[in-house]
């Protein structure tokens, strides 16, 4: 199997992370403990459980991992809507990043649809 830093998906996943913190530097300071610390871990847990999951022997650990950094993108999605919603960031800047979450997304369930067929 291939490390996980030669996977597509771990270095969209990445550029996510990197991406998510750039936009949350600019929230407001009282946020630090609620949506910055929330968005952030969601993002780091795509990347992370990508790595995990390639580290494992078996293509059924692998995917199950998968599917767990598909759920950090849903949260990850579902609180960028949320600042956008409720102005911590102005609204392009949000979609942006909401862009590359789906993005990550469906190259997650690419990869996950190539290791479950036979």
């Amino acid at each position: 199997m291939k490390s996980h830093r030669d996977l597509d998906a771990w270095k969209v996943a990445i550029a996510l992370a990197k991406a998510v913190y750039e936009l949350t530097r600019g929230f407001p300071k009282e946020e630090v403990y609620g949506m910055i610390s929330q968005m952030r871990r969601s993002a780091v847990s795509i990347a992370s459980n990508i790595a995990e999951g390639a580290a494992r022997q078996g293509t059924k650990e692998y995917v199950q991992f998968l599917y767990v950094a598909v759920g950090s993108a849903s949260e990850l999605d579902t609180q960028l809507e949320i600042a956008k919603e409720v102005g911590l960031a102005d609204t392009a800047s949000v979609v942006k990043v909401q862009e590359e979450t789906n993005r990550v997304t469906m190259i997650l369930r690419g990869l996950i649809r190539a290791l479950k067929s036979p």
